[in-house]
């Protein structure tokens, strides 16, 4: 069901050393770094995400958190996103491909009505 989760972190110096110790242990490492975002997992997979709280710009306390939930194919990222906006979230980012984070990564972001923000993402998409 969850693809990957991030947080942020008000400490990023700080975060950075915690994770990389506390996510070594359990055999987890960087698996990309964005300078402002780091995303660890294994195997090539960033499952877990740290960020910056204060780049870009949401900051505050009350920064959003992400959650990425897994989609069976990229019909049903674009049903997230035409559920999502029908029931009144803000639009984030239309469905694309995001060739950026790695080829055949389909996502759709949306902000819940907490302000959180909620993707839905398949890994396999056909290239456009």
């Amino acid at each position: 069901m969850i693809d990957h989760l991030g947080i942020n972190c008000t400490d990023f110096a700080k975060a950075k050393d915690f994770y990389d110790s506390v996510l070594g242990v359990l055999g987890f490492t960087r698996q990309m770094d964005f300078g402002v975002a780091i995303g660890y997992g294994r195997d090539g997979k960033p499952d877990f995400w740290i960020a910056d709280a204060s780049a870009g710009e949401a900051t505050g306390p009350n920064r959003e958190v992400h959650i990425a939930f897994q989609a069976a194919d990229t019909a049903a990222v674009h049903a997230f996103h035409d559920a999502a906006l029908a029931s009144g979230a803000e639009s984030l980012h239309a469905p694309r491909l995001w060739p950026e984070y790695h080829p055949g990564y389909c996502g759709a972001f949306v902000r819940d009505p907490d302000g959180n923000n909620l993707e839905a993402v398949f890994h396999g998409a056909a290239p456009e």
